[in-house]
């Protein structure tokens, strides 16, 4: 079983988008789940993360402009990512966290152009 994230694009810097990723409920119900993003040459890399209670974590490059939250009862987390830079391009990525390797889906491309 992979998670496969949505909701990708390309949107001109400054603007939105908001990714989803459902999950099946046991992978979800008890697991913190984290969205991770790889841009081209770079290493993957932890966005944001929530836990099974709501607790949340952002890396210092996107704080104060994403906000991950998490349905239970969909099973679903989400990324609302705004105010986008172009340094913000790459694939992202969601799975537990810490990271399953049997769960890494293909990711959503992520383009901010300047």
């Amino acid at each position: 079983v992979q998670l496969q994230a949505s909701g990708g694009g390309l949107v001109q810097a400054g603007g939105s988008l908001r990714l989803s990723c459902a999950a099946s409920g046991s992978i979800f119900r008890f697991n913190a789940m984290g969205w991770y993003r790889q841009a081209p040459g770079k290493q993957r890399e932890l966005v944001a993360r929530i836990s099974s209670t709501g607790t949340t974590f952002y890396a210092n490059s996107v704080k104060g402009r994403f906000t991950i939250s998490r349905d239970n009862a969909k099973n679903t987390v989400y990324l609302q990512m705004n105010s986008l830079k172009p340094e913000d391009t790459a694939v992202y990525y969601c799975n537990t966290d810490p990271p399953l390797r049997s769960l890494w889906g293909q990711g959503t491309q992520v383009t901010v152009s300047s």
